[in-house]
């Protein structure tokens, strides 16, 4: 028997529906993946509500997961039955107690990781990871600000971005999310954004910043070009507020010949090679204790509808996983 969180027509949490679903035989190239622990993130919600269209209705949604594998179709060589493995990537379908995948978006699960880590930091972790090392590559020494900073990404990437040097400016929405945040390594942290370009102003010494790192969108997007010194580099890469919308490119000239980029994790994992580079460098970080992962919130994977509404209150702070 096999179940799945499918979503039938596009809406809120109650969309999401506990089905009995065909155990999948693996195809050629793929592996059947028995799930332990399943990844909650923001871009299931632009699934389940149809910001983000699947390929066909009813889907069943989730891009995150970790498990073993049951069985692997021809030609799979990467993979074996009986491995620990992780994925965070395109095609939706994680909230399911066993689903097939392609056998080249599958990375290995080394021995000092867990699965519920694995399930919650492989697109989170994998996401801090291009953004701070590839989307704006940060240079030790220089000042950041990141939006959510008490979310799943953004409480890696400050550990991350502290790592490689830099002074983090975390943006948060509570006290109590700024207190995790500082205990978390980040050097200044601002509740709310209505004074936030004045406090980048106070903190740079009238410098601003070359990068933002935005994953909130439409309501905080003017407010992050204000805070970014001449050539600095907007990186929009969520819509928790919305989605943004730009009238006219002539706001980036405005304020100061600013660049703007929207990356997506599928895109910088595309080629095998960078999937596993990625890969290798989120497990060398948290081996290494330099990153925590934090799994906070933990949901039974049929639940999932619960889970989506403590996500959209913003009631979660770090990692939060399902469980099938």
């Amino acid at each position: 028997m096999n179940h799945a969180i499918r979503v039938h027509d596009y809406g809120g949490p109650e969309a999401l529906v506990w089905d009995e679903v065909p155990l999948p035989a693996p195809k050629p190239g793929e592996a059947l993946v028995r799930h332990t622990a399943v990844g909650l993130n923001y871009i299931d919600v632009y699934f389940r509500t149809g910001l983000y269209k699947a390929p066909s209705l009813p889907a069943t949604i989730g891009m995150e997961g970790a498990g073993v594998v049951e069985a692997v179709g021809e030609g799979v060589t990467n993979v074996s039955p009986g491995d620990r493995v992780a994925y965070a990537t395109a095609p939706i379908g994680a909230y399911a107690e066993a689903r097939t995948i392609k056998a080249d978006r599958l990375v290995k699960v080394p021995a000092g990781v867990t699965d519920e880590q694995a399930a919650a930091m492989m697109l989170q972790g994998m996401t801090a990871c291009f953004l701070l090392t590839r989307t704006y590559k940060v240079q030790r020494g220089q000042t950041i600000l990141l939006h959510a900073a008490a979310g799943g990404v953004g409480l890696i990437m400050v550990q991350w971005a502290k790592h490689l040097g830099c002074t983090v400016i975390g943006c948060v929405g509570s006290e109590a999310k700024a207190e995790l945040v500082r205990t978390h390594g980040a050097d200044h942290v601002v509740v709310g954004t209505e004074t936030l370009p004045a406090r980048v102003k106070e903190i740079t010494g009238g410098a601003m910043l070359p990068v933002v790192y935005d994953s909130v969108g439409r309501d905080t997007f003017v407010t992050s070009l204000d805070c970014l010194a001449p050539f600095g580099m907007m990186v929009s890469f969520g819509n928790a507020s919305g989605p943004v919308s730009i009238a006219d490119l002539g706001i980036l000239a405005a304020k100061g010949s600013l660049y703007l980029t929207r990356p997506t994790l599928a895109t910088y994992t595309a080629k095998r090679e960078d999937l596993e580079a990625c890969a290798a460098a989120l497990f060398d970080v948290v081996a290494k204790g330099a990153v925590k992962i934090n799994v906070n919130q933990r949901f039974a994977l049929k639940d999932a509808a619960e889970a989506h509404r403590t996500l959209e209150a913003r009631k979660t702070t770090g990692s939060t996983i399902l469980l099938p």
